[in-house]
């Protein structure tokens, strides 16, 4: 089972931060999780919520900077249609290393990504206007912890789909995953 540190060490320091980065790094995370947005300048941001003018958030280059090389990161992409005119899926996938994934719960922005780059990772958000068959072109399925099931997941792997479930804090739930399969 992977552990995957949900916009950095999000329980420790500020989440989409680069010290909560380099603290999961430290923690021995296998793989970072972080959010990105448009500002209105256009520059690629690290923040789960729409950007607050005047926010001194970091930007996507400098948390590919830190981590390259040292942990993968998977990149969610927040409303990215609503950005277009930024080209953020291109200017995104044109970023990413070769470990790195993009993350999405828009399937029309993943299949732009994998347009652009075949063999990128990506991992389409399910059973939230998407359905576990519409994820088939990824490389994982990605489960909401409270919405996942054994049938769901047993369905994505029968589609060649790695599963991910998205965000899990309970070992017992960790347990209990594992045993349905979710990686």
């Amino acid at each position: 089972m992977l552990v995957i540190a949900h916009r950095g060490a999000s329980a420790e320091l500020p989440e989409n931060t680069l010290p909560a980065l380099e603290r999961a790094i430290e923690l021995g995370a296998d793989a970072i999780e972080i959010d990105i947005r448009a500002d209105r300048g256009g520059r690629l941001v690290l923040t789960h919520d729409p950007v607050v003018r005047g926010a001194s958030n970091h930007t996507l280059e400098e948390a590919l900077d830190l981590c390259r090389g040292r942990i993968p990161l998977m990149v969610e992409l927040k409303t990215p249609r609503r950005y277009r005119r930024y080209d953020v899926v291109a200017r995104t996938v044109r970023l990413l290393g070769p470990d790195d994934s993009l993350v999405c719960f828009q399937r029309a922005a993943l299949q732009e990504a994998r347009a652009l780059r075949r063999g990128l990772r990506t991992v389409q958000h399910v059973g939230l206007g998407v359905s576990i068959r519409g994820a088939r072109d990824a490389w994982a399925a990605g489960f909401a912890n409270g919405r996942v099931t054994a049938r769901g997941i047993a369905a994505a792997r029968a589609l060649g789909l790695e599963t991910l479930v998205y965000t899990v804090n309970e070992p017992a739930r960790m347990l209990e995953l594992a045993a349905f399969g979710a990686g």
